[in-house]
């Protein structure tokens, strides 16, 4: 089944290295089994990152038992959609790829909040 991103195109992958995506495929996928719903593609920040560990999600510290290496600062990451709305009411979101983002953000977040935090690739 073909994938498609928040601008009615194929999904095109967010990051091998590191490797990201729920299903760890480098995507942003969404196949529907996901409950966190990962399909933000983010070039992640060091403001979010302090963000994300402020409210309980701490993505910077190495978790090797689970080949997670920690996010620094320029790394691509699929993010869950309702975190990043989370970061962006709080006006600390990171800036998203759209050609990576999958169509299901848009349940969380308007197209033009993304296309605001766009960066091209």
């Amino acid at each position: 089944m073909q994938q498609i991103n928040v601008l009615g195109t194929e999904l095109m992958p967010c990051s091998h290295d590191p490797v990201t995506g729920y299903y760890r495929t480098g995507c942003c996928e969404n196949r529907g089994d996901d409950p966190g719903l990962h399909v933000v593609c983010c070039l992640v920040t060091d403001d979010f990152l302090a963000f994300s560990s402020e409210v309980g999600n701490d993505l910077s510290t190495p978790m090797p038992q689970y080949g997670f290496a920690g996010l620094r600062h320029g790394d691509r990451w699929c993010l869950c959609a309702a975190r990043w709305a989370e970061a962006l009411d709080a006006g600390r979101a990171c800036p998203v790829v759209l050609e990576s983002t999958h169509v299901s953000a848009l349940e969380f977040v308007d197209l033009a909040d993304l296309e605001a935090h766009a960066v091209t690739t």
